[in-house]
């Protein structure tokens, strides 16, 4: 089924038998959970995931492919498609018995980054998140402080959820084939997150300043937020680079201010 790849959506399709058998099992789908798949394209990943599953919503903004899709799925289950921008659709709006979701896709590597930060916010919903993304962005994501790798992308991240590369996938897999090598990850969202900011907002500004400015100490990065003294109060040198923080240690200075 040809489909003329479309660079403004940042089209890549997975087209590896193997990879996908490998995303399945690790997903592993079990009947009438609540499936959502990002991004379907032209059905490689969803063909394997209905029959599974029995019903599945599918969010795709490229209309062009809505026919080709429902053809290739067509007789497997019932396939919801929801023909809308990922970063404008209303996640809650398909929960059904209260079931969390469990969300699935190969991202558009130009949206990738924002999407994420839009889905975190529907993270009470969410049972787990499965996403082939570029493989520079998926070790940011899984990043331990100390890394250079480390960020506001890795902090932010991991506030809300655990997040584990499975496996690393090459280029080669897709067509057209990207300039990059990918991963597969795995994303599971606290109940309950460990570090608890009392004021989210400040807390992610609070990191943004900190990255912004990562090559200087915290004692310079953070200096319009919190004084020297402060840190050491909380057994924080000020002397740290804001990529040697952990993510409780950020909590605890958004939380002291």
């Amino acid at each position: 089924m040809f489909h003329q790849p479309r660079k403004r959506f940042g089209q890549n399709f997975l087209s590896d038998e193997t990879v996908l058998d490998r995303i399945v099992s690790a997903i592993h789908p079990k009947s009438e959970q609540s499936i959502v798949e990002i991004g379907p394209g032209l059905g490689a990943l969803t063909k394997k995931l209905l029959p599974l599953v029995n019903k599945l919503d599918a969010v795709e903004l490229d209309r062009d492919l809505i026919p080709k899709l429902q053809a290739s799925c067509a007789g497997l289950g019932e396939l919801i498609i929801h023909q809308q921008d990922a970063l404008k659709f209303d996640f809650a709006s398909v929960i059904k018995n209260k079931q969390k979701l469990r969300i699935v896709g190969n991202l558009p590597y130009n949206i990738s980054t924002p999407l994420l930060f839009y889905l975190l916010t529907f993270a009470p919903y969410i049972q787990d998140m499965y996403f082939m993304l570029q493989k520079e962005v998926a070790h940011r994501l899984a990043s331990a402080p100390g890394n250079k790798t480390y960020g506001r992308l890795s902090v932010m991240v991991q506030y809300y959820c655990t997040v584990e590369i499975l496996f690393d996938v090459e280029a080669v897999a897709f067509n057209p084939k990207p300039k990059v090598d990918s991963a597969f990850i795995r994303l599971v969202p606290y109940d309950r997150p460990p570090y608890f900011a009392n004021d989210f907002d400040l807390f992610a500004e609070l990191v943004n300043a900190a990255f912004t400015q990562r090559r200087k100490t915290i004692r310079n990065a953070l200096g319009t937020f919190i004084s020297a003294e402060a840190l050491e109060s909380l057994n924080i040198s000020p002397t740290l680079r804001p990529e040697n923080l952990t993510i409780e240690q950020f909590v605890r200075i958004a939380n002291q201010l």
